[in-house]
């Protein structure tokens, strides 16, 4: 009675185990787990003719195209300045001076050198001789006089004064002579005693990554828009690409600079914009969405609809546009061509339930050895 009993036991064990094991492999093969390819959607699109424009962006902030950092072309203490940050001045206009006392001493003495050596033999090669070294120390003296002034090179605004009267300024950062009329002394360093900006003429210098410059050129038309004011755009052209490139965290980036043509009434220096410039345009081209171009192996290929069934065809590109990718050969106007969306999922292992062991076709989750019970151990 007791080995009926156990016969039975192992009967109806065992059936439950194939059910479980049934209904196990049943339920992966439904949640796509046998293996299959990834199916496509069926989402499609003609192919169209007509314009494409590839440009490239990158970030800046609005600047002055047109702006000096100014410094006396002479050593001495401050005794005036005329201006003060955002004035506006002319060009020549007077900005700051130093006290001239010495300066005006040296030339005097100069001019009496030179009036005493215009009386002495000048037809002599000594006499001539210490006539022009005279004259040359009359040039120097009125040079450095005149470089106690700084004059504005250009109408613009005043955008720094870093100084103030009483203190003292010398030429070591400086170059140049400040005259009315000429450009003042400018600073060798990034800021000079006074700085002057024309807030007329405006520009952008963007940092473009390493493969967009490689499509920029000298003279390309660009777009601007301004973080601060919606809807307001200005055009601009590119009008100088550095050389020298930026590494910020591992990305090299170089510096282009964008003069605007054309300047909004609210635009102002230092505000944030984005620059986008047309690098190529294809007129008149057949184009498809970017999704619907597959890459690989330096090969593109299109999934085209015929008579309802997709085919797969090699195509040739042109320019990536902001529409889409022009399609130079491999299709026609009108063709409906898929855009590619990958679903279903794809097994891992070598085609066991998920969570099986390593043998071909493993056992139900937490399963030991092929055709085991969850948690049994043979």
């Amino acid at each position: 009675m007791k080995s009926l009993l156990e016969r039975r036991g192992v009967v109806v064990n065992g059936t439950l185990g194939v059910l479980l094991a049934g209904g196990v492999g049943v339920a992966y093969l439904s949640l796509g787990g046998d293996g299959e390819e990834p199916t496509t959607s069926g989402r499609t699109t003609t192919v169209s003719r007509g314009s494409l424009v590839e440009s490239v962006s990158a970030s800046g902030s609005v600047e002055s195209a047109k702006s000096s950092a100014l410094g006396f072309g002479g050593s001495g203490t401050v005794k005036k300045i005329y201006v003060a940050v955002g004035d506006e001045v002319e060009k020549g206009a007077r900005l700051a001076v130093l006290d001239q006392t010495e300066a005006r001493e040296d030339l005097e003495a100069a001019r009496a050198n030179l009036a005493a050596a215009a009386e002495e033999d000048t037809d002599s090669a000594q006499g001539y001789a210490g006539y022009v070294q005279a004259q040359n120390a009359v040039k120097s003296a009125q040079r450095a006089l005149d470089g106690t002034v700084i004059y504005a090179p250009f109408a613009g605004t005043v955008t720094a004064v870093n100084g103030s009267v009483g203190e003292s300024a010398g030429s070591s950062s400086s170059t140049g002579s400040s005259t009315a009329g000429n450009s003042s002394g400018t600073t060798t360093g990034s800021s000079g005693f006074i700085e002057i900006a024309n807030p007329s003429k405006m520009k952008v210098e963007g940092a473009f990554t390493e493969s967009d410059t490689t499509k920029l050129k000298v003279g390309q038309s660009a777009t601007v828009t301004f973080n601060a004011l919606s809807g307001v755009t200005a055009n601009g052209k590119v009008t100088q690409i550095s050389t020298e490139p930026t590494t910020t965290n591992n990305v090299v980036s170089f510096g282009v600079v964008i003069t605007l043509t054309d300047k909004p009434a609210k635009v102002r220096i230092g505000q944030t914009s984005t620059v986008t410039v047309e690098v190529s345009r294809a007129e008149d081209v057949l184009y498809v969405p970017s999704a619907a171009v597959s890459t690989a192996g330096g090969q593109s290929t299109v999934t085209v609809l015929e008579n309802g069934k997709p085919v797969v065809r090699t195509v040739t590109t042109g320019i990536t546009g902001d529409s889409g990718v022009e399609i130079k050969s491999g299709l026609e106007e009108g063709d409906q061509v898929q855009l590619t969306t990958i679903s279903g999922s794809t097994t891992s292992g070598n085609g066991g339930f998920p969570g099986g062991g390593g043998n071909m076709g493993g056992g139900p989750p937490g399963g030991g050895n092929m055709g085991g019970f969850p948690g049994g151990g043979r």
